[in-house]
């Protein structure tokens, strides 16, 4: 009886350790039906992961992280467990990243497709950490607030240069300004109520003025058309036979046929004129000199003496 009592106990106690191992397997994320691989990666910084963060492939977990500890020069060396049947190139990266918003992180392992040959038991890999979203938002703000910033100094440099330009004389000349222009759109508003009442008391008149002007247009038109369809065909026929005719006379007296051509062309009846002209502005001038030579009147009837030519 006794014996079989210590056999139950026995039993129990394995059972218990089994449960155990079981049990502090599971707080470690292991799996003890699964049989797994084992790989290594060194961070500098391992972003806040910790034991049980999961290991994924393409976004398919395939594992978790087993232990972080110190390694060389303050690095950090990650454990993490892989299932056997997910095949990767040993020039795979094994990358932090963040999971999601609210900063959850995970490991992904990058394959990289390449000849080189399968990563195998306790390899460790290339490690690498994605950019997390505050930093991709840095990234973006930085240039950003650095533009901002430039804007600013460069709106202080503007409006100190106004400042400078706006002086007191020049602030004084403005307002004057502004209260003229006030002034004149006042003006203006009172013109236009003015207009505008003219307009209201002579709207007949304006009316009237407008249909005689629209009646002076009509008679126009009509008297135009008149003309165009009468005394213009006939005028512009005979100025049509007048310049023919004018054409002819040209032609003719480039030709040099007619008295005009002759008169043109030959200068002789001018030298004649011209000599004609020169004897008697002779003989004018003779007579004025010498009166008695051309005039003979005698008070007691005496006879005229004939002129007798001046020997030389």
């Amino acid at each position: 009886m006794k014996n079989k009592n210590e056999i139950k106990t026995g039993i129990l106690v394995v059972i218990g350790i089994g449960l155990f191992i079981f049990g502090f397997s599971y707080l470690k994320s292991n799996d003890i039906f699964v049989s797994d691989r084992t790989f290594y990666a060194v961070y500098e910084d391992v972003e806040g992961v910790v034991n049980g963060t999961p290991v994924t492939v393409n976004g398919f977990p395939v594992g978790n992280i087993q232990d972080i500890s110190f390694f060389k020069n303050n690095s950090l060396l990650v454990k993490f467990r892989v299932e056997n049947d997910i095949k990767f190139s040993i020039n795979s990266i094994a990358q932090i990243y963040e999971t999601g918003l609210i900063g959850g992180k995970a490991l992904a392992i990058v394959p990289a497709n390449d000849n080189s040959r399968v990563a195998v038991y306790n390899d460790t890999l290339s490690s690498s950490v994605a950019p997390g979203l505050t930093e991709l938002v840095n990234d973006k703000l930085t240039p950003l607030q650095e533009n901002i910033e430039s804007m600013i100094v460069n709106a202080n440099k503007v409006l100190d240069k106004v400042n400078s330009i706006f002086d007191d004389p020049t602030r004084a000349n403005l307002r004057t300004s502004v209260s003229d222009f006030s002034e004149t759109i006042r003006d203006l508003k009172e013109t236009s109520v003015m207009i505008k009442s003219v307009m209201k008391s002579n709207k007949l008149s304006i009316d009237q003025t407008i249909s005689n002007v629209l009646d002076i247009s009509k008679d126009l038109s009509e008297i135009s058309k008149t003309i165009n369809q009468s005394e213009l065909s006939t005028t512009m026929k005979n100025f049509k036979n007048s310049s023919e005719g004018l054409s002819r006379v040209l032609n003719n007296i480039n030709d040099g046929n007619g008295t005009i051509s002759k008169l043109i062309d030959n200068d002789s009846l001018f030298q004649n004129l011209n000599d004609a002209s020169k004897s008697i502005d002779l003989l004018i001038e003779d007579i004025r000199l010498n009166p008695k030579r051309y005039i003979h009147f005698s008070v007691f009837g005496k006879k005229n003496k004939p002129v007798q030519a001046k020997t030389k």
